[in-house]
């Protein structure tokens, strides 16, 4: 993740309360993450790099440079004393741009997955911002997300958008058992192939379904919803506005084209801003194997409303913090080393400064600044210690 996500990324996350993470259960995960340098002149071994790195981002930092303050500044003592050395926010760039990003995945996937019992994935893909491939190309993530804890299960980096039904198969492969499971998806995704692939797996399906699939879109439409009773309805505000969502369902034993399908379900919203009469309606389909004793209404239309909270996972996709800063541009980046959003390069220097050398961190006072008081885990360095 790039560091200026980091503070996003802390805030969706800072009300949900302490979490009991053993941090040798991490370290013996991440053991098959290989380093990427040369053995000869390393002076900061990978594992220590990660406990640093752990630690301090638990304690508020937000940038490589703020981690090689807290190193360096707040718990040098902490430290030492398992043998942790401070490195430089360079040491931190230059072993994070070389990590091999797909062996972090899956050890991190891994983990997760082992972590608690999961009963619903989300299958969603994302671009990151401000993050471009080697060849210039924009980066894209496919990923499965916990329904209930929004974990990022497994994540592959795809191309670009229309090539992320290829990828479908693949990041399932990644997902160790997937029998009793519901796997949901937008209808980019909504394929034959995919729907056989879950059934020999042993998992169900929530599939939305749209004009990538026409026969079964049609097929869907033409049934006599009006004749059929709602199974579940809500009502609540949110964002400034009054929504109103109602689910109805169908099962079928034959003649549905799709295949494994069991039933189908027509969810409406209607939405309103405060204060105004004027409703606006959106109606969306959705096919699954779900039998109408394992998937009631409320349940499907539980599971679609996941679907789409999962789409703004910070996992995936950081929302823009104007009160913070903005995410930067992708065009004109500074190295990760700089620590800080990349400004643009046909930016003129300010007057007086052009021969000036830059400064890494602008934010640094003489007197070092120490982190916030927020979270303070350096009690957990002993722990880390132990497990190296």
């Amino acid at each position: 993740m790039p560091s200026f996500h980091l503070a996003s990324f802390i805030d969706e996350f800072a009300t949900t309360g302490p979490v009991e993470i053993d941090p040798g259960e991490v370290l013996a995960a991440l053991v098959g993450l290989r380093d990427p340098r040369k053995k000869r002149g390393v002076r900061h071994r990978v594992a220590h790099l990660l406990v640093i790195m752990v630690c301090s981002v638990l304690a508020g930092a937000t940038t490589l440079v703020e981690m090689a303050e807290w190193a360096t500044d707040t718990a040098r003592d902490q430290l030492a004393a398992p043998g942790i050395g401070a490195p430089h926010a360079t040491t931190w760039a230059r072993v994070l741009q070389r990590l091999n990003t797909d062996t972090l995945d899956r050890l991190a996937g891994s983990w997760a997955q082992g972590m608690t019992a999961v009963a619903a994935i989300a299958i969603d893909g994302k671009e990151v911002r401000g993050a471009k491939n080697g060849g210039g190309t924009r980066v894209h993530l496919l990923a499965g997300i916990d329904h209930t804890t929004a974990a990022v299960l497994v994540r592959k980096n795809v191309s670009e958008k229309p090539m992320r039904p290829p990828f479908f198969l693949p990041v399932l492969e990644g997902i160790k058992d997937l029998r009793d499971v519901v796997i949901s998806a937008d209808a980019l995704h909504t394929q034959r192939v995919h729907a056989e692939y879950l059934h020999t797996r042993g998992a169900r399906y929530v599939l939305t379904v749209k004009a990538n699939q026409p026969k079964l879109r049609h097929q869907l439409g033409s049934l006599p919803w009006m004749q059929v009773r709602a199974g579940h309805k809500t009502r609540n505000t949110a964002n400034g506005r009054e929504i109103e969502r109602t689910v109805k369902c169908v099962s079928f034993d034959v003649g549905i084209k799709f295949p494994h399908a069991a039933q189908a379900a027509q969810i409406t919203r209607r939405s309103r801003p405060l204060g105004t009469r004027k409703w606006s309606t959106e109606t969306v389909h959705v096919v699954t194997s779900l039998a109408p004793a394992q998937g009631k209404p409320d349940l499907i239309g539980s599971l679609v409303r996941g679907h789409w909270g999962i789409e703004n996972a910070p996992a995936l996709a950081p929302r823009r913090d104007l009160a913070r800063r903005q995410f930067p541009d992708s065009a004109g980046q500074r190295p990760a080393c700089h620590g800080l959003p990349a400004q643009h390069r046909d930016h003129d220097p300010a007057p007086g400064r052009r021969n000036q050398p830059c400064q890494s961190h602008p934010r640094r006072t003489q007197v070092p600044a120490p982190c916030p008081q927020t979270h303070r885990p350096v009690y957990q360095l002993n722990d880390f210690a132990d497990a190296l």
